[in-house]
């Protein structure tokens, strides 16, 4: 036989068939059994009958269910049975049963009833009485008298009912649970001196229906339970226990002393609070629980209200339907221990029991302690000492003699809080328990943990070892994100205290955590970090032997013990991947390589351990060589041979094409690669032919073509000639020798005044070459030039821009002309600057940067013109090294038209245009107040950087003027003896230092003289529809919020309805005391299918004309989209625009009359997560559920439900509170974790949240205490800051919490800083929290309030444990009188401090500045940060549980970890039967005991989204002048790219510079390297910067650590030979290049130290208007250096350089904070140095002038001479001149500051020369101008070379095999 207390989870169905028989008729419905009978069989047994329905069915299914709750047991019968045998039941429990027919689709109706052993027994003797039949049973009807059981004691109670009328359980269901009630009423004797009963409905609030004493008669009783109400709302039923204790059971409710107290509860879901405490009160004052739960009743939160025994006090149904069964139950048993607690209460007992006394513990250890107390009174047979942790635990207990006092406990947990309780045994009862509690202490824990001889795959590991220990426990894994499951455990003796971790994986950081073992507990962890060495990569990678499809690699090995190499080369463009693999050598070769094509290698070591970082190059190969030594022999009158000599062994074929050159068609042959002749034929006889030859190689790149003419022989010609051509021109015949010695020739090197001209020579017997040009339209004459015949290059300049030429060359020879070859070429246009940027605006000054052009320059004009005030247009000259300025003396707030112009040697370039615009410097929101009939007050908002005011008042009527100065910290001035009813003007300038800016001005009229009042005409009545505001009525006095009201104006409103609704909002806006930006603004959007924004939140100033403005809204109609309105205020009224204030809270009031037509619930979330509040309110038929969605949380606070629209009145007070209270600036309603606080989120507050902490500087993002918890690391100087009238715009409240969840670092510094402080203006401490991380000591300061400074100082050893590297949470309390301190939940400390005053909102609030730091340039220390709150009350710290802290994490209590996976309890099956108990598990650090059975794994980290592009930057602040600026807002997430090609493995890069931590993006290919710009000099190493969208590849920045000095450069081309001049024309061209050179760059040198602008380097200097003399003062200290500004915009690659001298290493940067990120691409190598130059020898002397003739030529050159070394300026040409300069890029120090002073200005007529500018064009010598230290940028123009187009004359023939 089974244990009857297992019977309720397994039931043993015996069933045996007796009877059987078939119906052969087949029916359409399935009829129920009938006439269901019970017959006890045995002790726990029953026997069940029925009889079989009519008709055909297969079977039936037989449902039993114990009524208190449990699991229901199934079973299937077949359709022959009518009889079954239950076994295995509680006598004394209460059955329901159900027996339903069934066919293959088809169910009957169920036939039930409900049974008891006992009850069955008793009727035995009565056994002939008919059973009712239970289908006969009507749940929705009361039972007939004398049906139920009724009780019969004599006995008396007071029985209050506890109801659950939330929304859950719906009006119909409510019904049935007011039948259930009558049903219960009827079985007792109600009456005033009987028992009474009383009742109580709750839902989100409880009520009493009525008191015990409410009625006297059991009629009246249930008169009122069948008019009992239904209330709905939430299910909070621990708050409705400790009400009906606090309420009704007291003798003022008619509750009665010695009388058996009762109390049921009925409910149908788990409560949303907890009912433990509450239940736990009840019983404890002597009342008896019973717990009814219906439908989704969490069985487990019954039981813990319930009393004991459950299986009497606890009742289950699974439906509505079902309560009738357990009503008879159910009075039976209240009815029996209504009996028993009258006998208990009336008991003999008549002394009452002592209980000892003064507990004392002692002895306290790790794992025990001693109690002791003073006995008891009378004669104690035992005391019995019950001992259990305080956070949840079994009982257990000690039984000691009567004659003993103390008690030792053991085996307990370390570190555990014991619940105590002493009891003295007597012997018929025990007394009241004595208690206590006490807290074990501490395991000993490890020490001075130590890893060290770190390998690539092992690392050592020591500690100190601790006394006592039974042994010691090792986890060690790798933190790197996917390996961190791989944990490892190593078990050793207490005698080892060194290991070695081995097996470990190379380049990875590992955690290894030590654990001291006492038994099978562990102590607290000791913890260290170590990274493995990573693999050595290869070095020195260099290529040679670099052809069109080869190249040779060679590198130094990396290790010895590399087992081989793997070779990835990949097209930089990514459109071809390939690798090898090859042993231990040091040299390979790659080939078929594509021609003219850049690669980039990755070369990889191979160990046995994975591979290596990779070293990484690139090269490009070469282009693909043309045919060489092309020529034509054996010419005849027909035919001749071309032959060539072949450049390369991997041509596929040859395209060799003729054509006459007296016209005709081209002709085409495709010879064989291996072929170096061929002979063309059918030539026409004495013709020319022009012939071409290309290569096609096997990767089918083509080579450039090679030309040649040639001529076949006239018929009467019989003698052969080399390249000859026969012309008949008399009856004689003769021969003229057509000769051409050019071949190839090419024009490059295009710019825009000059071409470069190129050809191959094969004929050495040419002694001259004649070059002739002319342009292609033929406007120009045609020029000449005359080249000796072995210069093969001529640069021809000075042409005209963007003009095409015609280049003709003709070879002379000593007896005539050859053959002339002529190409096109094209100058370039006269490009314009591109890519306009305006940076650094401040109130007078704006930086303007360009990209350069293609083409060289000679220099930039920049022309600016004022748009939105008149004004002249300005203009300044640049240098062509120059593409930025910074223009000053510019007006403030104003927008500037920009035009810059690119000057040449030719002219100007078209504009390149653009606006910019200076900050305004001006006060806002001035406004007149306390204006009197002789005086009136201006007020404004103050200007962040005013430094002071000038205030001008003016009289309109006689022009009478006061002037006053002000401070920059003054808002607000009046002014006195003025003229009554006079019209002024009151005008405020904002200056900073010596800037001011435009006047704001109003206008105001002082009150005239008194006059007799007019008669006052009657005033109007209101709208009937729209009651006057209630002016008088809860006025909100602190009320500031930005409140929107969102209300239905769809068509189910209607307009009756829609004007109670204006009614509505009138009057709640009318009891907010001020409207406008100094108190609440209000904006309306009514909404139907789409909304429609009635005004927005910046619309109204004052509450007259609001409310005027709310009377004029119109109805809309339409139809109900909520969630589409909710949305339109996010995108449309919260905005900066719309007047959206920061620091003030947003509230949404969102009224509706019926369910939304779209979805409201994400972006209702969404906003609140950001901080909006929600109120809901709903009328008639509004969805309450969706309602509870819109509404923020609580739900009682902000969801409201009227039935009608009459009926706002009712929660008109009740919403306008709560809203006023949501609208207190000082503390906001935040949300936070699900849950509603007053407070401020400070870690929002300061951008370190995942989406914004990219904006911050000095932060990066990493795992906090779990991996799903983010935490932020404040790096070194870091000084995380933001300015205190953003954060906390109204002061700290008087009472508060501050809790921070932090973790000092090692880099932590030893010397003391402030977690959080806040400073004035002057950078003065008013507030915050010092933590001294070398005394280990916590400090609270603030001002009180009598404005005296007061610190508290915390120490000792709870305190020191904040400072040894774990994460701890640390709360702050303060409050008027005390400052508490409680960390890690637990108080540790508390001091008594006077109250606080308020702080100035002026400052800025710091995290982690040095208490040392004085000023701006503060320092900031290092440490990681995971939550900072400041709540506005005391009591927070006592709910928090610690649920970040794994140490202190208890699941039972904790809500679910992020990303975690939770069942809900309708899917969670029932209770197993209890497992064997096992063995103490090992003690994870400060872990609670878990449940039983394993835990599931926690879900992998979702991933984190790709940061967003960075904004724009900021405004340059002044230097050194003010105070650390605001950070910009972080810019809008970008749009992620497309992919690139897919399935292509990308070249992983080499290192990159230390950046913050970034999501592992997707590996894609290698960037493509930007082209080599000239190297500058190496940067000082920044903070680490927000990352930004990956941008074209520039020059490499400068380096960490000094690399390895890099190749030296390609040695430079030698320079052309210059024409021979003059020496007087050499020396006045050095001069004047010198003077040009040395007044730019002294010009440049003086502005930059003197920091006043450069003055002349424009051509065309007119002087301006002049300004105010500047007052001389002495020379002051060097300032300090100002913040850093934003990043820039990023410039445009530079265009290649010559190669030059290699530069000198740069020094040694600092090193960078650790980066956390994917490996990113190598960089591009860095740029080499300029060229050098070289010095024109000395010229020959000058030839006889003469005039020029068509003839004349040059005379044949010398032999060149050696290169002479690096050129410089003739000291002799610029003798007076300190020369600067030198080789290298400009520097920072040379982009000049050009402030234009007042006699550079140059004025033009807005109406001329602006709109339609027209640069003046100077004539000047061609010339190029070159300062020292201005590097060239060139562009690479694709060669054109002599190919005539080729015109097929025949089908290509395939080349012959």
């Amino acid at each position: 036989m089974l244990c009857r207390y297992e019977i309720q989870s397994c039931f043993l169905l015996a069933f045996l068939a007796v009877t059987a028989f078939f119906i052969s008729d087949a029916q359409s419905q399935v009829s129920p059994p009938t006439r269901l009978r019970y017959n006890v069989v045995g002790p726990d047994s029953v026997q069940i009958s029925w009889k079989a329905p009519k008709g055909q069915f297969s079977g039936y299914k037989l449902l039993v269910t114990p009524s208190s709750g449990g699991k229901t047991n199934q079973l299937i019968l077949q359709n022959t049975a009518t009889k079954a045998i239950i076994q295995g039941l509680i006598p004394d429990q209460n059955y329901a049963l159900q027996i339903i027919a069934f066919s293959e689709d088809k169910e009957s109706n169920p036939a039930q009833g409900q049974f008891r052993i006992k009850d069955i027994e008793r009727r035995k003797e009565t056994s002939k009485s008919k059973v009712k039949d239970p289908e006969k049973t009507n749940a929705s009807k009361p039972a007939p008298e004398g049906s139920l059981f009724t009780c019969k004691t004599p006995a008396i109670a007071d029985i209050v009912i506890l109801v659950d009328g939330s929304w859950s359980i719906g009006r119909f269901n409510f019904r049935l649970v007011r039948l259930f009630l009558e049903n219960l009423v009827s079985a007792f004797n109600v009456g005033s001196e009987k028992t009474r009963v009383g009742l109580a409905q709750y839902s989100g609030d409880p009520r009493i229906e009525w008191h015990l004493n409410a009625y006297g008669t059991k009629d009246a009783v249930l008169d009122a339970v069948r008019n009992l109400p239904y209330k709905g709302g939430n299910t909070l039923t621990g708050l409705a226990l400790t009400y009906i204790l606090e309420n009704s059971f007291k003798p003022e409710a008619g509750a009665r002393p010695g009388v058996s107290k009762i109390g049921i509860l009925i409910t149908d879901g788990k409560s949303q609070d907890d009912v433990i405490p509450p239940a736990k009160n009840l019983r404890d004052a002597g009342i008896e629980l019973f717990a009814i739960g219906v439908k989704n009743a969490d069985i487990n939160e019954l039981k813990e209200i319930a009393s004991e025994p459950d299986s009497t006090h606890v009742y289950n149904v699974a439906d509505f339907n079902f309560m009738h069964t357990i009503v008879e139950g159910l009075t039976r048993t209240v009815c029996s221990r209504v009996e028993e607690q009258e006998k208990e209460i009336k008991g003999t007992i008549a002394a009452s029991l002592g209980a000892p006394s003064d507990l004392v513990t002692s002895d306290v250890t790790a794992r025990g302690f001693r109690v002791s107390w003073t006995h008891a009174p009378g004669n104690v047979e035992k005391y019995r000492v019950v001992y259990y942790p305080t956070r949840g635990g079994q009982p257990e207990e000690v039984v000691v003699d009567g004659s003993l006092s103390t008690a030792v406990l053991k085996n307990l947990m370390s570190l555990t809080e014991y619940q105590i309780a002493v009891f003295a045994i007597y012997s018929n009862a025990a007394s009241e328990g004595l208690r206590g509690t006490e807290t074990t202490l501490a395991l000993p824990m490890a020490s001075d943990l130590q890893l060290y001889d770190v390998s690539q795959s092992s690392m050592r590991a020591k500690w100190n070892g601790v006394a006592g220990a039974t042994g010691y426990m090792i986890l060690y894994a790798p933190l790197s994100e996917g390996l961190a499951a791989d944990e490892k455990e190593i078990k050793i003796g207490e005698a080892s205290t060194d290991l070695v971790l081995d097996g470990l994986l190379p380049n990875t950081e590992y955690t290894v955590t030590v654990y001291a073992m006492f038994g099978e507990e562990a102590s607290d962890p000791l913890t260290g970090q170590e990274t493995t060495l990573p693999l050595s990569p290869p070095s020195n990678l260099k290529f040679s032997d670099v052809g069109h499809s080869s190249a040779k690699l060679t590198w130094d090995p990396a290790s010895k013990n590399v087992n081989g190499y793997r070779i990835m080369y990949v097209k930089t463009d990514g459109t071809e991947t390939n690798e090898v693999e090859v042993g231990r050598v040091a040299t390979h070769t790659l080939k078929s390589l594509t021609s003219l094509t850049e690669y980039t290698v990755a070369l990889f070591s191979l160990y046995d351990e994975g591979q290596s970082e990779p070293l990484t190059g690139s090269f490009t190969t070469k282009r693909v060589p043309a045919p060489q030594y092309l020529e034509i022999d054996e010419a005849s009158t027909d035919s001749f041979r071309v032959s060539w000599k072949p450049t390369s062994s991997d041509i596929a074929f040859y395209r060799l094409a003729w054509i006459s050159l007296d016209g005709g068609e081209s002709e085409e042959v495709v010879i064989n690669g291996d072929t170096d002749s061929h002979v063309i034929e059918g030539l026409l006889p004495n013709t020319e032919y022009e012939v071409s030859l290309l290569a096609v190689f096997d990767d089918e790149s083509e080579s450039e073509a090679v030309a040649v003419l040639g001529a076949t022989f006239a018929r009467t010609t019989a003698i052969p000639t080399t390249v000859t051509t026969t012309s008949t021109t008399t009856s004689k015949s003769t021969t003229a020798v057509f000769r051409t010695g050019i071949r190839n020739l090419v024009i490059d090197d295009e710019t825009t005044s000059s071409l470069r001209v190129m050809w191959d020579i094969s004929d050495y017997s040419i002694q001259q070459f004649r070059v002739t040009y002319l342009t292609a339209k033929g406007d120009r004459a045609e020029e000449a030039v005359m080249v000796p015949g072995r210069q093969n290059t001529l640069l021809l300049q000075p042409l005209l821009s963007d003009t095409e030429y015609k280049v003709t060359i003709t070879p002379i020879y000593a007896d005539g002309e050859g053959v002339s070859i002529s190409a096109p070429g094209k100058t370039l246009p006269l490009s314009a600057p591109r890519n306009l940027r305006v940076s650094d605006e401040w109130y007078n000054r704006l930086r303007i940067s360009w990209d350069a052009p293609p083409s060289p320059t000679m220099g930039y004009r920049i022309v600016y013109k004022p748009i939105n005030i008149p004004g002249p247009a300005l203009e300044t000259f640049v240098g062509d090294d120059i593409n930025t300025i910074l223009i000053l003396n510019l007006f403030s707030g104003t927008e500037y038209s920009v035009k810059v112009f690119a000057s040449y040697s030719t002219g100007f370039s078209d504009a390149l245009t653009g606006v910019a615009k200076t900050l305004y410097l001006g006060v806002s929101n001035l406004d007149s107040y306390q204006v009197r009939m002789t005086s009136l007050c201006a007020q404004w908002q103050l200007h962040r950087h005013a430094t002071a005011y000038r205030v001008v008042i003016e009289s309109l009527v006689d022009g009478k003027k006061q002037e006053v100065n002000l401070g920059g910290g003054t808002p607000r001035h009046c002014f006195f003896e003025l003229m009554p009813g006079t019209e002024y003007k009151i005008s405020v300038h904002t200056q900073l230092q010596e800037i001011e800016g435009p006047a704001v001005s109003i206008m105001e009229t002082t009150l005239p003289f008194p006059t007799q009042p007019p008669t006052t005409p009657s005033t109007p009545p209101p709208p009937p529809t729209i009651p006057p505001a209630k002016e008088g009525k809860c006025l909100c006095k602190a009320a500031k919020a930005d409140l929107a009201f969102l209300v239905d104006g769809s068509w189910s409103i209607g307009d009756d309805n829609f004007n109670k609704i204006i009614s509505f909002l009138y009057s709640t806006v009318g009891a907010l005391d001020k409207i406008g930006p100094g108190g609440t603004q209000v904006a309306i959007i009514q909404f139907s299918d789409d909304p429609r924004t009635e005004f927005k939140l910046n619309a109204y100033k004052t509450k007259e004309t609001l409310l005027e403005a709310i009377q004029q809204i119109a109805y809309k109609g339409g139809n109900t989209k909520t969630g589409k309105a909710i949305k339109h205020a996010r995108e449309i009224l919260f905005t900066g625009e719309a007047g959206m204030r920061r620091g003030i809270p947003k509230v949404l009031v969102v009224i509706t009359d019926g369910r939304s037509q779209d979805d409201v619930n994400k972006v209702s979330r969404e906003m609140q997560l950001d901080g909006f509040s929600f109120f809901a309110i709903g009328v008639a038929d509004a969805d309450y559920s969706e309602l509870v969605n819109i509404g923020s949380k609580p739900s009682e606070r902000h969801v409201f439900f009227v039935d009608d629209f009459d009926a706002f009145a009712k929660i008109e007070d009740e919403l306008i509170t709560f809203v006023c209270e949501t609208a207190s600036a000082t503390c906001p309603l935040v949300v936070k974790d699900g849950n509603n606080f007053a407070g401020f989120k400070m870690m929002e507050m300061f951008g370190l949240v995942e989406k914004e902490f990219s904006a911050v500087e000095g932060v990066s993002m990493e795992p906090g205490t779990f991996n799903v918890y983010p935490c932020y690391r404040l790096h070194k100087d870091a000084l995380v800051s933001q300015p205190t009238k953003y954060l906390h715009p109204e002061g700290l409240p008087s009472d508060y919490t501050i809790t921070f969840l932090f973790r000092i670092l090692p880099d932590t510094p030893e010397e003391p800083f402030a977690l959080w402080e806040i400073l004035n203006e002057g950078y003065e401490p008013l507030v915050g929290v010092i933590l001294d991380n070398g005394g280990k000591t916590l400090t609270f300061f603030n001002y009180d309030y009598k404005g005296d400074f007061q610190t508290v100082t915390f120490e000792g050893p709870e305190i020191r444990k904040i400072f040894y590297g774990s994460f701890h949470k640390l709360h702050v309390v303060i409050s008027k009188t005390t400052a508490k301190i409680i960390i890690d939940c637990k108080q540790v400390s508390e001091k008594t401090i006077n109250a606080a005053g308020n702080i100035s909102s002026d400052g800025i609030e710091v995290l982690g500045r040095m208490v040392r730091s004085r000023g701006p340039r503060d320092n900031s220390a290092p440490l990681q940060l995971q939550m900072f709150d400041i709540v506005c009350a005391t009591s927070w710290a006592n709910r928090d549980k610690c649920c970040e802290l794994p140490g202190l994490r208890d699941e039972e209590n904790c809500p679910a970890l992020p990303h975690a996976c939770s069942c809900s309890e309708a899917n969670k099956g029932p209770l197993g039967p209890p497992g064997p108990p096992g063995g103490p598990g090992v003690r994870g650090a400060k872990g609670h005991r878990g449940d039983p059975g394993p835990k599931g794994p926690d879900g992998p980290r979702g991933e984190i989204g790709v940061p967003g592009p960075q904004g724009p930057p900021g405004p340059q602040g002044p230097s050194g002048l003010s105070i650390q600026g605001l950070p910009g807002p972080p810019g809008e997430k970008g749009e992620k790219g497309d992919l690139g090609f897919p399935g292509l493995q990308g070249v992983p890069g080499a290192s990159g510079s230390p950046g913050r931590d970034g999501a592992q993006g997707q590996r894609g290919f290698p960037g493509k390297d930007g082209p080599t710009g000239p190297q500058g000099p190496p940067g000082p190493m920044g903070i680490p910067g927000a990352p930004g969208v990956p941008g074209v590849t520039g020059s490499q920045g400068p380096q960490g650590d000094v690399g390895a000095p890099g190749p030296p450069g390609a040695k430079g081309e030698r320079g052309e030979r210059g024409d021979l001049q003059s020496q007087a024309m050499v020396r006045a061209v050095a001069r004047q290049v010198c003077e040009q050179l040395i007044q730019g760059h002294m010009a440049r040198y003086n502005s930059i130290l003197n920091q006043i602008p450069s003055q002349s380097v424009s051509t065309r200097t007119i002087a301006g208007p002049p300004g105010e003399p500047g007052r001389p003062g002495a020379p002051g200290p060097q300032g300090e250096q100002g913040s850093p500004g934003m990043q820039g915009f990023p410039g445009s690659p530079g265009q290649p350089g010559r190669p030059g001298e290699r530069g000198l290493p740069g020094e040694k940067g600092e090193k960078g904070n650790p980066g956390v990120g994917t490996q990113g691409p190598r960089g591009p190598p860095g740029s080499t140095g300029p060229p050098g130059e070289s010095r024109t020898g000395s010229p020959g002397p000058p030839g006889s002038p003469g005039p020029r003739g068509p003839a004349g030529h040059m005379g044949p050159p010398g032999s060149q001479g050696p290169s002479g070394p690096p050129g410089y300026c003739d000291p002799s040409s610029c003798a007076g001149y300190g020369m600067g300069g030198g080789y290298g890029e400009p520097t920072d120090q040379d982009i000049p500051v050009v402030q234009l002073p007042h006699n550079s200005y140059q004025i033009y007529d807005p109406e001329d020369l602006y709109d339609e500018f027209t640069p003046v064009q100077e004539e000047m010598e061609a010339v190029e101008l070159r300062s020292p230290g201005i590097s060239r940028f060139t562009r690479k123009v694709a060669k054109r070379s002599l190919q005539t187009p080729v015109r097929k004359r025949a089908n290509r023939k395939k080349p012959s095999q």
